[in-house]
């Protein structure tokens, strides 16, 4: 094996194995230090991330909290938040959600003329990546998740209303808002792993879906996907009819982003859209990330409720109330 050496210094069998044991001693020490460096769990661990955004009374932004400021509760019982860090340069992938029912004709110039801006402002093509759904009689993936402003920009222009051709053909619902959530979070958002939402520009109206607003919302949080609803309406065109449930437009989009632990906007004289379109670029430049192990593995695939408080009073912390433990 070692032809070339003389006895003297030939390496026996025992220094062989002492060497390759002290070599696997440094290496595993290494990956060790490295792993500590990085704050990485093991993949056998069940890390529950959870995203949040703090306000004051005034609504504004605080970004300047650290881990030792939260507390956390999972089904009421204390957790230890093991990795905290600030989302503001972290990636993200956000889905264009656009209601191109009849309704929305008159104000989709304006929804289309504020996306260009958003995506030109927000979209790192580094790091971030969006899609681009329309809902109207049917639900349609316009543009699958890319990291192209360009692929983006192109297909905009397309997100429109049905034609009157389409129109008479239609069979069935007529505004499948909770299927578009729905094939969204389930096809697109669930194997995604960096911070995901939805941006739904609707006017809340929902007509046809074979989901509910229930399928919708669990839909979203089991992909751990936030939903900020802007709730854009033409006023000249009917309100929409209240849905399952008796709720209107405004109550199903506000419901959509409560309990998905995001915002809920509403376009009016006083705040246009592309205000609305800053203020939620600054809430996902400003989240919160923080991460935990529950004290009790789920046995079961099951909901669990989450609290996420400030030790300092008189902060209002926005994120989802229960998260979807998996066994």
């Amino acid at each position: 094996m070692f032809p070339f050496l003389p006895p003297a210094i030939a390496p026996t069998r025992q220094s062989r194995r002492r060497f390759l044991v002290s070599t696997a001693s440094l290496l595993g020490a290494g990956a060790l230090a490295f792993g500590q460096e990085q704050s990485t769990f093991s993949t056998a661990v069940n890390v529950v991330d959870v995203l949040a955004t703090v306000h004051t009374k005034k609504n504004e932004i605080v970004r300047d909290l650290t881990k030792d400021d939260f507390v956390l509760t999972e089904n009421g019982r204390p957790q230890i938040i093991r990795y905290f860090s600030k989302e503001s340069e972290l990636p993200l992938t956000v889905g264009l959600m656009i209601d191109t029912s009849m309704s929305q004709q008159k104000v989709l110039d304006s929804e289309r003329t504020a996306s260009f801006r958003f995506l030109d402002q927000v979209l790192r093509e580094s790091k971030d990546k969006l899609f681009v759904m329309q809902f109207d009689m049917a639900v349609q993936l316009r543009q699958p998740l890319t990291s192209s402003r360009r692929d983006l920009e192109e297909v905009l222009p397309y997100v429109d209303t049905p034609t009157r051709r389409e129109l008479g053909m239609q069979d069935g619902g007529g505004t499948l808002l909770y299927d578009a959530v729905v094939q969204a979070s389930n096809n697109v958002l669930k194997n995604q792993r960096n911070r995901k939402a939805m941006i739904v520009l609707s006017d809340g109206g929902e007509n046809g879906s074979m989901a509910t607003l229930m399928d919708a919302i669990e839909a979203a949080q089991r992909a751990d996907t936030l939903i900020y609803s802007i709730l854009f309406s033409d006023s000249s065109f009917p309100a929409p009819p209240f849905g399952f449930g008796g709720l209107d437009g405004r109550s199903v989009l506000m419901r959509l982003s409560k309990e998905t632990g995001a915002s809920y906007y509403e376009v009016s004289k006083k705040r246009g859209i592309e205000q609305i379109y800053q203020a939620i670029e600054d809430e996902l430049r400003s989240q919160y990330s923080m991460g935990f192990v529950s004290d009790q593995p789920p046995e079961i695939s099951e909901f669990r409720s989450l609290k996420l408080s400030t030790k300092q009073k008189g902060l209002i912390v926005q994120t989802r109330e229960r998260y979807w433990a998996k066994a």
